[in-house]
């Protein structure tokens, strides 16, 4: 496979398509198309609007400009503006899945963040012996967040979980690289909690 392929392929793996939103946006544009039409076709024969006479509302958006102070107006325009920008953004920025691009020798492989998040809970657990169940690891798209829950009576050293986390992450050579951190959450200990 040749590299462009490789990235295109990494690309669509790592990253969501926004059909989503787009699909959203559409139905209610056609919602609001076919609510258009019906008002209009029932002003044509003389009935009763649904909820706004065409006429009057082209009347009202018409006199908008001398009706209402133009700071409102201002305020109003920028509002709008602002909905259609994220709009656009949604519509037009890339999505992310929960995965990471991880460079294994020559190749790249896309890996899910549950399973880099296992992989180093394991590692860790392993190199400290701390039991597996004590170590809770969270993968997110820039950081790696661990927090570890020794047993009462079991000394941990950060910097040395810290060095054994970071080695391992750095082993696994991310796209796009992650920053780790490493939180200690002690049990209390009952027979201070009784002394109280």
């Amino acid at each position: 496979m040749t590299d462009s392929v490789l990235r295109t392929v990494v690309r669509r793996e790592t990253h969501s398509p926004r059909t989503g939103a787009m699909l959203v946006v559409v139905v209610l544009l056609i919602l609001a198309a076919i609510y258009a039409g019906l008002e209009i076709a029932l002003s044509l024969a003389g009935r009763p609007p649904l909820l706004v006479d065409p006429g009057a509302a082209f009347d009202s958006v018409a006199a908008l400009p001398t009706a209402v102070v133009p700071a409102a107006l201002i305020a109003a325009g920028v509002g709008i503006a602002l909905v259609g920008l994220i709009i656009l953004l949604i519509a037009v920025a890339p999505g992310r899945l929960s995965k990471h691009e991880m460079t294994w020798g020559e190749r790249a492989v896309v890996v899910d963040n549950g399973v880099v998040a296992s992989s180093i809970a394991q590692h860790l657990s392993t190199e400290s012996g701390i039991a597996r169940e004590n170590v809770v690891v969270g993968v997110a798209h820039r950081a790696v967040d661990v927090t570890v829950r020794p047993p009462l009576g079991i000394p941990v050293d950060a910097d040395d979980l810290r060095r054994i986390v970071d080695e391992e992450v750095a082993s696994y050579r991310l796209t796009p690289s992650v920053r780790t951190h490493i939180r200690i959450e002690r049990p209390l200990d009952p027979g201070k909690e009784g002394s109280r």
